[in-house]
C-alpha cells in the first residue's frame, strides 16, 4: 500500500468546538484496500444495549483494539481490547503524525447498511480524560454525521462522512455537543468507522 498523501484538511467552524475534517485522508484504492483488510481481520461483535431498563440488540457491530489492557465502556457495555493488529497500528501511526496526538486504543463499528446507526451521544466518558481527542476515520459507504449543541437547541450542523476520511474532534467538542450516525432508508452499502482514542 502506497503512502497516503492527504488532502487539505476544512475547518469546522461551530461554536464551543474544534473539529477539523480531511476528506482524502486515505485515496480510494487505500480505502478500499483497507476496508477489506479490516473487514476481514476484525472479530466483531453485536452487543446488547440497556435503554430505559431494556436489552436491544445494538443497531451495529463493533470491536476495541489498543496497545494495553484498559478496558472501555458505554452504554452499559464494557469492552476489553484485543491487540492492535500491524494495519490498525500503521493505521494509527500516520493519524498520529498528521494530527500530532497520540492514541491508545480504537473502537471500530461496523454499519452493515442504512439500518444501521449509532444515536445521540458525546465521547465524554471519564477515561477519556477531560478533553478528549477523538480521530474518526470513515471507510466503505459515505453516511451523514450530525452534531447538534447540548444547550443552544438551535445550533445543529450536518456533514457528509466520505470514504477515505478523517474528522478529528477535539477541545471542548464532547462537553458542548452531541452527535449521531443517523439511519436511512437508502440503499447503501458497508461502512466502517475506526474511532482512536486515548484512555487516561
Amino acid at each position: 500500500m502506497s503512502l497516503f498523501e492527504a488532502s487539505e484538511t476544512l475547518k469546522i467552524k461551530l461554536l464551543n468546538a474544534e473539529i477539523d475534517y480531511t476528506p482524502a485522508f486515505f485515496n480510494l484504492e487505500e480505502s478500499r484496500e483497507l476496508f477489506e483488510a479490516i473487514y476481514h481481520q476484525t472479530n466483531w461483535i453485536e452487543d446488547d444495549i440497556k435503554v430505559y431498563g431494556k436489552l436491544y440488540k445494538q443497531p451495529r457491530l463493533t470491536a476495541f483494539h489498543a496497545n494495553n489492557n484498559k478496558a472501555y465502556g458505554y452504554s452499559n457495555i464494557s469492552m476489553s481490547p484485543q491487540p492492535f493488529t500491524p494495519v490498525l497500528n500503521a493505521i494509527k501511526l500516520k493519524i498520529e503524525k498528521a494530527t500530532e496526538m497520540t492514541f491508545s486504543s480504537c473502537l471500530l463499528n461496523l454499519y452493515r447498511d442504512g439500518q444501521d446507526s449509532n444515536g445521540w451521544h458525546a465521547d465524554d466518558e471519564k477515561e477519556l480524560g477531560e478533553n478528549p481527542v477523538i480521530a474518526s476515520l470513515s471507510l466503505g459507504a459515505d453516511r451523514l454525521f450530525h452534531l447538534k449543541h447540548k444547550n443552544i437547541k438551535t445550533l445543529k450542523h450536518k456533514l457528509t462522512l466520505q470514504n477515505g476520511s478523517l474528522l478529528l474532534m477535539k477541545g471542548e467538542t464532547q462537553h458542548h455537543w452531541f452527535h449521531q450516525i443517523p439511519k436511512t432508508k437508502k440503499l447503501i452499502d458497508q461502512r466502517i468507522n475506526l474511532t482512536f482514542r486515548l484512555i487516561k
